[in-house]
């Protein structure tokens, strides 16, 4: 795959009318590492943003033409995840409070303090590309449920989440491990009307079958030995909200009768209790086992199973959707960069396609931990082969649902390229076809996007 080429230093820009500061803050910050662009005031630093990509922004409060809030503004607008940074000497608390406010990442006061700046352009850089990776892995929507993915199945996730939240409907979510239910729940809850109100998780799997009847519908004082208070159950907790039983497949025979009741009556008692006791709960559930055949087998209640299973939301395994796999790559490198003091640019070429190609049995979660271990391995600014856990690195077989009559980096090659027109298309939508904007959002030159809108048949639609 041809991937964007990565930006070799970080960039930054800094804005200060007087030369002797640029100058300064410019020595300090290249014997740092970084990459230095300059201009005297903000009109001109307008102008360097329109030619060059940069990771954040230093600039003066006071200068002529355009100042520094004037800046902080007109950024905030066009790019909206570049950090600010305000460096003043009249620095009030009111300029600060001003400042921040209006979205300015930090704000310092003249004399600097080196070490000071030197940890707040880090950290500016490190939330910058964060920033980035989110973006990119996110609908144009922005924060499309918190979740990664832009595959056809993600789509019809999505699409049942926007029918289905606002309503009281049970929800029953299906899917292997580690695929990601517990965020539809989220999503579920958070577009409904009781996004307000408590969302109440409980693994039924990790609760004693002793206990799980306690667990959901509480204790009084005295109804088993231990019970020395009484004890609210998740369901009076989850009232008005939402309750996700997460591995609801796991709860025992008796216990299902009892849930089913709760379910169609909205009412309860407490273990060891006479007062029943009513809620208004909308429940949603989760289980990586096949209900159905567990109906069939007797292992599981038929009438619970109707009752839980309203609307059904289906999680894919990766392996069904590799399309994603780029996108949360993305967004793993960016979270584990951030928390673990790094700034891996990506994956070389043979890392990526071994990536592909794995088959991932634990899903999302197993990307997840294989990310952040390539980024604690990771010797250079690229991931490479010898970065992946032995497992992915040993992969060689074609993976489950490819076509067996094409080689496997043919099938890696062209999956990427899908991937990589989706970003672009994406890219010139967030900026309104602006090919510049969009060369700086992908981190590409200008001319590098020209040629892969050729290749990609995409019309050159820039209007700056």
């Amino acid at each position: 795959m041809s991937k964007p080429a990565a930006v070799s230093h970080h960039q930054i820009l800094i804005v200060e009318d007087e030369p002797n500061m640029r100058k300064v803050l410019g020595a300090m910050l290249r014997s740092d590492g970084y990459d230095v662009l300059a201009a005297a005031d903000g009109i001109e630093a307008l102008e360097v943003l329109e030619a060059h990509y940069v990771d954040a922004v230093i600039t003066d409060l006071r200068m002529p033409r355009l100042d520094g809030m004037g800046l902080l503004k007109r950024l905030s607008d066009q790019f909206p995840t570049l950090p600010v940074i305000i460096i003043t000497a009249h620095g009030t608390v009111e300029a600060a409070v001003t400042a921040l406010k209006s979205g300015a990442f930090d704000f310092i006061t003249k004399p600097f303090d080196k070490t000071e700046m030197r940890q707040i352009v880090a950290k500016a850089i490190r939330t910058h590309a964060l920033g980035l990776g989110q973006l990119l892995a996110e609908e144009a929507q922005k924060g499309r449920f918190q979740i990664i993915g832009q595959s056809p199945a993600m789509q019809e996730v999505y699409a049942i989440i926007d029918k289905v939240a606002a309503t009281p409907s049970t929800v029953l979510i299906t899917g292997e491990s580690g695929t990601g239910k517990e965020l539809i729940a989220k999503a579920l809850h958070d577009q409904s009307g009781r996004s307000t109100k408590p969302l109440i998780k409980v693994n039924c799997s990790a609760i004693p079958s002793n206990l799980i009847e306690s667990e959901l519908f509480g204790h009084e004082k005295g109804a088993f030995t231990g019970a020395i208070t009484s004890k609210p159950g998740r369901f009076e907790l989850a009232d008005e909200g939402t309750l996700f039983l997460d591995e609801v497949g796991e709860i025992a025979g008796e216990m299902q009768v009892k849930l089913l009741r709760a379910l169609q009556e909205g009412e309860f008692e407490r273990v060891g209790g006479i007062k029943t006791i009513k809620v208004d709960v909308r429940l949603v559930g989760a289980t990586n086992r096949d209900l159905r055949q567990a109906v069939e087998r007797s292992e599981f209640r038929d009438d619970l199973y109707y009752r839980l299973n309203v609307v059904q939301i289906h999680l894919p395994p990766l392996r069904e959707r590799r399309s994603d796999i780029p996108l949360l790559v993305e967004h793993f490198l960016a979270k584990f960069n951030a928390r673990l003091d790094r700034s891996i640019q990506g994956l070389d070429d043979e890392a990526l396609e071994k990536i592909l190609a794995y088959g991932w049995p634990g899903n999302i979660r197993e990307l997840e931990n294989a990310i952040e271990r390539c980024i604690l391995f990771a010797e250079g600014d690229l991931v490479t082969v010898d970065s992946l856990p032995h497992e992915i690195r040993e992969v060689g077989a074609s993976p489950q649902g490819l076509h067996h009559d094409t080689s496997l980096k043919a099938q890696v090659r062209a999956a990427a390229e899908r991937v990589e027109r989706d970003l672009i298309v994406r890219a010139l939508k967030q900026t309104g076809g602006n090919v510049t904007h969009a060369a700086r959002l992908l981190k590409i030159s200008r001319k590098s996007l020209q040629n892969k809108m050729k290749e990609f048949n995409l019309r050159d639609r820039d209007e700056g």
